[in-house]
């Protein structure tokens, strides 16, 4: 059964909305970007409609620096959430990432057509993993 978000208190300035229901996957990320910055939060979300409610839930001032969107998660995928934040202006400014395990072409183009500011390919190897983090941190900085 999947855990109801609750955001409670005050979120950083500086937080990652992690979309991703794999928790091997979210925990290497979360390694990663930690290795990179210890102070780094990370909001964990485990399905689509999980991804759209903690963004509705957020005040306008205190919104993620990155957006991080598996393709695959259970609801809705990375593309169908992508269409459901543009709706909404107040997070016209969050990049956003999908990444998945799928390297088909179709899915990329598709998720940059809907506002993705890049669509990356899960990594095999730790030191990928490690690049692709320090790339989306980057991200947080634009």
């Amino acid at each position: 059964m999947p855990q109801k978000l609750v955001i409670e208190g005050n979120l950083p300035s500086r937080f990652i909305l992690l979309g991703e229901d794999d928790e091997d996957d979210r925990d290497m990320l979360k390694e990663a970007f930690t290795a990179l910055e210890s102070s780094l939060v990370i909001l964990f979300v485990n399905s689509g409609k999980e991804v759209l409610s903690a963004l509705d839930k957020l005040p306008p001032e205190s919104l993620p620096c990155l957006i991080v969107l598996d393709y695959n998660m259970p609801e809705m995928n990375g593309a169908d959430i992508l269409l459901e934040i543009n709706k909404h202006e107040k997070f016209n400014s969050i990049p956003r990432i999908v990444w998945s395990t799928s390297g088909a072409e179709k899915y990329k183009q598709i998720c940059l057509q809907r506002g993705a500011a890049d669509y990356i390919i899960k990594p095999s190897t730790s030191e990928e993993l490690q690049q692709i983090a320090k790339y989306m941190l980057s991200l947080c900085d634009a």
